[in-house]
């Protein structure tokens, strides 16, 4: 793997499902809301966060994934 996974698996989950109600808000909304470009970015980026598990701003900040046995 070319990075470390810096986001646990409930905020994972939690970024699929407000990423996934962001896109549907901006297929809905495309041509009749400017908020609609925005959302669907916006929904774009949590919803590869949340697939692949590494956020890029988290790990610009050091955050790293608490190991606990």
């Amino acid at each position: 793997m070319f990075y470390v996974k810096n986001v646990p698996h409930w905020e994972r989950g939690l970024r699929l499902i407000v990423g996934v109600m962001a896109l549907a808000f901006a297929a809905m909304n495309w041509g009749a809301s400017g908020w609609a470009v925005g959302a669907g970015t916006i929904g774009a980026m949590l919803a590869m966060t949340g697939l692949v598990g590494f956020c890029p701003m988290c790990a610009m900040v050091g955050r790293k994934l608490d190991k606990r046995p």
